[in-house]
């Protein structure tokens, strides 16, 4: 008879901690996600328990598509599909569809983890993938390595984001100071969805410099990014003397969503400030902005990370 493992186990799955100058970070069987990351027993994460099912997709990667497409529906390749409806509230297919698939493990060393998972084909996407992600800590804080293949024989529209809410310590949201590259958003309707795009210049978005986020409530995709040849960055700062934290983002992630919580309840509220980088806007498979279309047997690459620091 096979050993089946019996009895309880965390709702995030198996638990990989990787440690290494004074830092730790816990990467999750049930998403492949992020749990938790600490610099010197400080969280600058706001995770959740390993017994715990990941709250406003908290650390999770979002694959093969971020963010919402309307309705779910799209065309490719001349042919019209149409998505399960995952958040049912506003009729979209939001975050992908490998967010709660399990991961396993493909290597492991004390300061580094390499996880996986194969997405098949299926209704509304019929393109068979493999997904790695390295997770790393090192001098340069923590590092995720992105690998996606195609495994199919047609080519595979695609898009990548990430979620991990940062959290300064002792800071409050209002007292936080962000600094994003964008120099437009997306204008978007009731169910979050753009419609538009505007310059930010001299708006109350304009986060081009450091600015207090103060009571402004933000749930916006900044594009127009200002990118350097190691791509772009959102750096938080607190009060004169507090902790900064910087999620930086390779070429490849030309967009940032940036949330403050708002939507969340009870001591979630407000509470920390999800930056995602994404290779494409909302709704990418409708409007064909910026989605990566994956050749038979090809390989996307793509990495980003967390510096925290001191002012």
């Amino acid at each position: 008879m096979d050993n089946v493992e019996t009895g309880p186990r965390p709702l995030s799955g198996t638990q990989w901690t990787i440690t290494g100058g004074g830092q730790q970070a816990v990467v999750v069987q049930v998403g492949g996600g992020l749990r938790a990351y600490r610099v010197g027993g400080v969280d600058y994460l706001d995770g959740y328990a390993d017994d715990e099912v990941s709250p406003g997709s908290a650390g999770h990667v979002l694959a093969p598509w971020p963010n919402r497409i309307r309705d779910g529906q799209y065309s490719f390749g001349g042919r019209a599909y149409q998505l399960s409806l995952t958040e049912p509230d506003k009729q979209t297919a939001i975050h992908g569809l490998v967010n709660w698939l399990p991961w396993q493990l493909l290597e492991q060393a004390p300061d580094a983890v390499t996880v996986g998972c194969e997405l098949p084909a299926q209704i509304g996407y019929p393109w068979p993938l493999r997904l790695r992600t390295r997770w790393s800590v090192g001098p340069d804080g923590l590092r995720a390595e992105h690998e996606v293949t195609n495994l199919g024989a047609q080519e595979a529209p695609f898009g990548l984001s990430v979620h991990p809410y940062l959290r300064l310590p002792g800071v409050p949201v209002d007292e936080v100071r962000v600094r994003v590259p964008g120099r437009s958003r997306l204008l978007v309707d009731g169910r979050m969805l753009p419609i538009g795009e505007i310059k930010v210049t001299g708006s109350e978005y304009d986060f081009t410099e450091p600015r207090r986020i103060g009571d402004a409530v933000l749930d916006v995709t900044f594009g127009d990014v200002d990118q350097g040849p190691d791509g772009s960055s959102v750096t938080l700062t607190g009060p004169a003397g507090a902790p900064t934290v910087d999620v930086w983002a390779d070429p490849a992630f030309g967009w940032w969503q940036v949330f403050t919580g708002d939507t969340l309840t009870g001591e979630r509220y407000r509470r920390s400030v999800a930056v995602e980088p994404m290779t494409c806007p909302p709704d990418a498979f409708r409007s064909g902005r910026d989605v990566i279309v994956l050749a038979p047997g090809g390989t996307w690459r793509a990495s980003w990370g967390i510096r925290p620091g001191a002012e």
